[in-house]
């Protein structure tokens, strides 16, 4: 069976909307160490592994505005399609504690071979989708851990990322903030600035609008909470979009 590093979900919607999932899922293909990269499955159920929540949340999110969804089939663990080609951290050997026993003195073929045969035909995938549609105005669904290891809690329930483009962003966290429940992240609990990220490579390259959105993962843990919170947001950022005028 062939396999396809990326789920493309309403390609054929007209809204102007994408939304990506850079950390849809935790598997890994049976190319690389035979499907196992010796991690213990309950550590591949972690934020380290893919982003709980994020696709759930994503495919009702671009149904909800009318367009495409565009979802890895890769854990971040594999290759992180959300670094750029040349980023140290593009595939881990250690992360939030956890050593990557099958990424522990990778080859640089087999590296090669990752990139091949997931980070590029992922972000082929975005580039096409996005050069075939008018304005397209990108947003980036990711969830976060309330905590890692040894660090304080995370008290913010949303976070919005950003890195020089805040034409979408800054009006975004002003009207989350308005809501008496939250509270948001400005670029917390990371920020948006990351060289060669899919923001940068996909939207801001490209002058296209965009925003980061991450949403904490005990949130979004069940199908019923993912379209609960797709549902929430789906208006705020269409009102948003539309009170830039852009």
């Amino acid at each position: 069976m062939t396999y396809h590093a990326v789920d493309v979900e309403g390609s054929d919607r007209g809204g102007r909307w994408m939304v990506l999932c850079d950390h849809a899922t935790n598997i890994v293909p049976d190319f690389v160490n035979g499907g196992c990269l010796g991690v213990a499955p309950a550590d591949m159920a972690r934020h380290i592994a893919f982003d709980p929540g994020a696709a759930g949340v994503s495919r009702a999110l671009a149904a909800a505005l009318e367009g495409p969804a565009v979802l890895s089939r890769f854990s971040r663990l594999v290759i992180d399609p959300n670094r750029g080609e040349d980023d140290p951290t593009l595939i881990m050997q250690l992360y939030d504690g956890t050593i990557i026993p099958g990424n522990r003195g990778i080859s640089d073929l087999n590296a090669a071979e990752r990139m091949r045969l997931c980070h590029r035909p992922y972000h082929a995938a975005i580039a096409d989708l996005a050069a075939r549609r008018a304005a397209p105005v990108i947003v980036s669904i990711h969830s976060f851990t309330p905590q890692l290891r040894g660090r304080p809690p995370r008290p913010w329930q949303v976070g919005v990322l950003y890195a020089e483009d805040t034409r979408l962003a800054h009006p975004l966290i002003a009207r989350l903030a308005a809501e008496p429940d939250l509270s948001v992240g400005d670029n917390r609990p990371y920020t948006g600035h990351l060289p060669g990220d899919t923001i940068d490579r996909h939207a801001i390259a490209q002058h296209r609008l965009n925003v980061l959105i991450e949403l904490r993962n005990d949130l979004i843990e069940t199908p019923a909470q993912q379209r609960a919170w797709a549902a929430r947001l789906a208006p705020i950022l269409t009102e948003t979009l539309a009170r830039t005028g852009l």
